[in-house]
């Protein structure tokens, strides 16, 4: 119960050894390591373009940013009167309807 699973790959790349496995003679040995010497691999050269950025680019790059700011900020603040003209407005109409329930509680 509280011996810990190991998860098995479901699609295998290398050599499969199901779990539990004992080596034949009881011993597991290391693998034999190598005498020979390798040449280090060589770097692989990247196949994707680089990002030049010239002027004109780097001007509409901040041109169509600032365009975004001021889009975004129009946005917002016409959002934000619209909350508050609504509100004025239903103030406004408590206003009213309070009054006109104070004369009808004078009038009886």
């Amino acid at each position: 119960m509280f011996t810990p699973k190991i998860p098995v790959n479901d699609q295998p790349t290398g050599q499969i050894i199901p779990l539990g496995a004992a080596a034949v003679d009881g011993h597991q040995h290391a693998p034999a390591a190598c005498s020979c010497q390798h040449p280090a691999p060589a770097p692989v050269a990247s196949n994707r373009p680089t990002v030049q950025l010239t002027p004109g680019s780097i001007a509409l790059l901040v041109g169509g940013g600032t365009a975004a700011v001021l889009v975004v900020g129009a946005v917002l603040v016409s959002m934000l009167l619209a909350v508050a003209i609504t509100a004025g407005s239903l103030a406004i109409v408590a206003l009213v309807v309070r009054s006109l329930i104070n004369s009808e509680i004078k009038n009886r």
